[in-house]
C-alpha cells in the first residue's frame, strides 16, 4: 500500500512542569493520515491540542513521542515544504506588502527580479493589487491575512498549514476569505490542514473533518464532507450541510459537556 502523503503516527505533547504548574499532558497518541492534494479541517474543543499538534507538523514544536512523515520522511524542523499562516498578523512592520512577500525568497537566495514576478502574481491573486507599497500598519486585517496568505504560497509549499487564520476577522471578510482559499485550493490542488472552531467554515472548506477530543487531544471522529466542489456560499443553506454540521456540533458538544462536568 502506498504511504500517505502526511502521517501523523502516535504523536504525544507533554508540556514539562515549570515551578509550582505541573506537567501537562496536551495530546495523547494521535494518528491522522492525509492525501496529497486533500484538505482537512481539524475542529475541537478549546485547549484541545489543535494549534500544537499543527505545530508539531510545521516543525515549530517536538513531539515528545510519536513521529510526524511527509513524503516518508521524518520532520524534525521548519522546511520550505511546508507553508504556515497564523490567526495573529505575523507580518513584518517595517517591510512592505511587496517585501513581506518577496521576504522567503529572499532568505533562500533567489533573484531580486525572480521574487518581484513571484511577488506579483500572488499579489494579484488575493486582490491586492495597487497595495504593494503599503505597511502592514495601513491594511485592514483581512488584507493583512491575504499578505499572509500570499506570502506562504509564494515559496510553493508542498502543505498548507493554517492555524486559526481568519478567526480574528469580521464575519463578512471572514467568509470573503474563505471563498479566496477555496479558489487557490481548487486551482493549485495543496494539501491543506486547517484548525478552526467554526464548524461551518470547516464543512465549506473542507473533504474531511476531524474532531480532537478534550485535553488531552486526541481524534475522536474523522468525518468525509461528501459536498462536490466547486462550493459557493448558497451550500451553507443545503439540507446535507445542516445534516453534518449537527453530526460535528454533536461531537464537539459531548467533549465541551464532558469538560464542564470534570471541572
Amino acid at each position: 500500500m502506498e504511504a500517505p502523503f502526511l502521517a501523523i503516527h502516535g504523536v504525544t505533547r507533554t508540556f514539562p512542569a515549570q515551578g509550582r504548574r505541573p506537567a501537562t499532558l496536551a495530546l495523547r497518541p494521535t494518528d491522522l493520515a492525509l492525501r496529497q492534494g486533500e484538505f482537512v479541517s481539524i475542529l475541537g474543543p478549546s485547549g484541545c491540542g489543535k494549534s500544537t499538534l499543527l505545530r508539531i507538523v510545521a516543525g515549530l514544536d517536538t513531539a515528545t513521542a510519536g513521529e510526524v512523515r511527509l513524503h516518508g520522511g521524518k520532520i524534525s524542523g521548519p522546511g520550505r515544504e511546508r507553508g504556515m499562516v497564523f490567526q495573529s498578523y505575523t507580518l513584518f512592520p517595517w517591510l512592505t506588502v511587496e517585501q513581506n512577500i518577496r521576504f522567503g525568497l529572499a532568505e533562500r537566495g533567489v533573484p531580486p527580479p525572480e521574487q518581484q514576478a513571484v511577488a506579483a502574481k500572488f499579489i494579484a491573486r488575493v486582490g491586492l493589487s495597487g497595495f504593494e507599497r503599503h505597511w502592514p500598519r495601513q491594511l485592514s486585517g483581512g488584507m493583512q491575512q491575504r499578505v499572509a496568505l500570499a506570502r506562504a504560497l509564494a515559496n510553493d509549499p508542498e502543505i498548507l498549514l493554517l492555524d486559526e487564520p481568519f478567526g480574528a476577522l469580521d464575519h463578512q471578510t471572514r467568509e470573503l476569505m474563505q471563498e479566496l482559499l477555496l479558489e487557490i485550493f481548487l486551482a493549485d490542488r495543496k494539501t491543506v490542514l486547517f484548525v478552526t472552531h467554526d464548524i461551518d467554515e470547516a464543512i465549506f472548506l473542507s473533504e474531511r473533518v476531524v474532531v480532537m477530543t478534550r485535553r488531552p487531544g486526541a481524534i475522536k471522529l474523522d468525518l468525509p464532507i461528501p459536498l462536490p466542489y466547486p462550493r459557493d456560499w448558497q451550500i451553507k443553506t443545503a439540507p446535507g450541510f445542516a445534516a453534518l454540521k449537527a453530526t460535528l456540533m454533536g461531537a464537539i458538544r459531548e467533549e465541551v459537556l464532558a469538560t464542564a462536568a470534570v471541572g
